[in-house]
């Protein structure tokens, strides 16, 4: 995970070399623990979540204090649920894993706690996406977290997840205001991340 990753001026997050953005959700409720410099660690803000085949990123809608964005690396994520409360909206939940700098220690590091709430329409199409995406890049990077002498995985692996078929087959729920991205937006720029550690921010 990285606390503010790098946005463009419209909110859109930049994207990391052979990254492709999936779609991108508005009217999100986010909340996330252990937040250095905010009271208590939790963080609770409404905005817009991206989904990309790297990564999901939480962008606010207004500042939280210095929160601004959250970025959560797919392979990094576990435990994620989706939840329906009867007298409650529908959710995901679930823990990530901090992205730690291979020059510490990752004992000292604890996974955040996440949730992401739907107060604004259906989520017929973001939850499939989001589930058969997850899933996806956990198969084919599963060689990856299986050698022993590699502990860490490299978030930016899951840039090689084949996600073109399943977009070609993604069902689109009338009443989910989710939108997919057909073709990548912000393709004109040449600014391109190649790793989590290039702000300070990002611990």
């Amino acid at each position: 995970m990285a606390v503010n990753p790098q946005l463009y001026p419209n909110g859109m997050p930049v994207p990391f070399v052979n990254e492709i953005f999936v779609l991108a959700r508005d009217g999100v409720e986010f909340e996330i623990d252990k937040i250095p410099g905010n009271q208590g660690g939790n963080v609770k803000g409404k905005g817009t979540i991206f989904l990309s085949n790297i990564r999901m990123v939480f962008v606010a809608s207004k500042p939280v204090g210095n929160f601004v964005a959250f970025d959560m690396p797919l392979l990094y994520v576990h435990g994620e649920k989706f939840n329906q409360p009867i007298f409650y909206c529908n959710n995901i939940s679930g823990r990530v894993d901090p992205v730690v700098p291979s020059t510490e220690h990752q004992a000292l590091y604890s996974a955040h706690s996440f949730k992401i709430l739907f107060k604004e329409g259906g989520c017929g199409t973001f939850i499939p996406l989001f589930f058969n995406l997850i899933a996806s890049v956990r198969q084919y990077n599963r060689h990856v977290s299986a050698e022993a002498v590699q502990p860490r995985v490299d978030p930016l692996q899951a840039s090689q997840t084949p996600v073109d078929e399943m977009m070609r087959h993604a069902y689109v729920d009338p009443n989910d205001p989710t939108r997919i991205f057909l073709q990548q937006p912000n393709s004109e720029s040449q600014l391109r991340r190649r790793t989590y550690h290039s702000q300070n921010t990002d611990n």
